[in-house]
């Protein structure tokens, strides 16, 4: 615990079924038989005999009955998880969004105020529900993830595991009825569980660790603890700034999530500018700012090349993320392109021009 804070630790996998719940509960066996006060606040069974097994012998905190449309859903108690009060609360799939009524729209939410009440604990996610990869899976896999979490929460965890296993292994797994129930094993494997999207899928959780590594966020096996990453931080100087130009399109969206990424390789801030025309509505890109941790900037002016460098300057920007023009008449529309004039306005700043790689596929535009 630091500064009555609780400890987190997240454990990571690439898709459902590489064994997260069951080394969380693995865990809190081992924490429990060294003395602590353990409990499961909440547990997803999905049906797995051997991880419901593994379940008993652990006081589970009772599940509360929360009303949604025409049914009744069973949620983690968040009251009642902080009046029981352990040392230690096993807390499973923070990506969860919870039913209208509950404390907070999501779970991660709920675990923040069980960690600022001084309860340590264990939680697990799969790493395509991170916020700025929502996009880069959804090229890979063609399924687009609803339920996300902001990567500040992973990068906040005092601990995190990544449980790898291969996608030869998984889908033995799958097969054997060890994932979901018999019945939906063949759309699964037809469907999220095709062999190129569990490889896609594992080299993007790889990936993340192996750039969290690089970054000195976090370090090989139990990924290391928040004090080795804050160290590691410390001993780098932050060189570079990114600005990202956004606009109320959708496809902006991506772009900020690319930014994200760029800014998190470069171990650099990142700001996002929207230069807004009157009763413009940000609400989407308001949530996406804070999803991803970055810094949303809204400005009312003409020229977004200007308006941009007196921007940049104030913020220290070195490096510039534009999305594409809706067309290619679009880069000579007033004679000069928006990129040539941040040139000329932004001397000295790297502008990178971000494009829509599904485009690559299909020749669609992302609307």
């Amino acid at each position: 615990m630091e500064n009555g804070r609780g400890n987190y630790k997240i454990f990571l996998g690439m898709a459902a079924g590489v064994g997260k719940t069951y080394r969380m509960l693995q865990e809190g066996h081992t924490a429990a038989n060294e003395g602590r006060d353990v409990v499961i606040a909440y547990f997803e069974p999905h049906a797995r005999r051997e991880t419901i097994a593994l379940a008993d012998g652990l006081e589970t905190v009772p599940r509360r009955r929360v009303p949604y449309r025409d049914t009744h859903v069973e949620e983690m108690d968040l009251a009642g998880v902080l009046r029981r009060a352990p040392e230690l609360a096993l807390v499973d799939e923070l990506a969860h969004t919870n039913p209208p009524g509950l404390e907070h729209e999501k779970r991660y939410q709920d675990i923040e105020d069980l960690l600022a009440a001084g309860i340590a604990v264990f939680s697990t996610v799969n790493v395509q529900h991170l916020e700025s990869l929502n996009d880069q899976v959804a090229d890979l896999t063609g399924v687009r993830v609803r339920e996300t979490f902001p990567d500040t929460v992973l990068g906040s965890a005092d601990e995190v595991v990544l449980l790898d296993l291969t996608p030869q292994a998984l889908i033995q797994r799958l097969r054997e009825g060890k994932v979901y129930p018999p019945e939906r094993v063949d759309a699964a494997l037809n469907n999220f569980f095709k062999i190129e999207n569990l490889n896609a899928l594992r080299e993007v959780a790889l990936r993340q660790v192996a750039e969290d590594v690089e970054a000195k966020r976090i370090v090989p096996e139990t990924l290391g603890t928040r004090e080795d990453r804050v160290a590691g931080a410390s001993s780098q100087a932050v060189g570079e700034r990114l600005l990202a130009l956004i606009s109320a399109r959708p496809s902006a969206q991506r772009l900020a999530r690319r930014a994200w990424r760029s800014a998190q390789r470069l171990g650099a801030e990142l700001d996002l500018l929207y230069v807004k025309k009157p009763g413009a509505q940000l609400d989407a890109t308001r949530k996406l700012a804070a999803a991803l941790g970055a810094h949303l900037i809204v400005e009312e002016g003409r020229d977004v090349a200007h308006t941009a460098a007196r921007v940049g300057v104030e913020r220290g920007t070195t490096y510039v993320l534009i999305g594409e023009p809706r067309s290619a008449k679009g880069l000579r529309r007033f004679g000069v392109s928006l990129p040539e004039k941040l040139l000329e306005e932004m001397p000295g700043v790297d502008i990178r021009i971000v494009t829509d790689r599904t485009k690559r596929r299909d020749g669609k535009e992302e609307l």
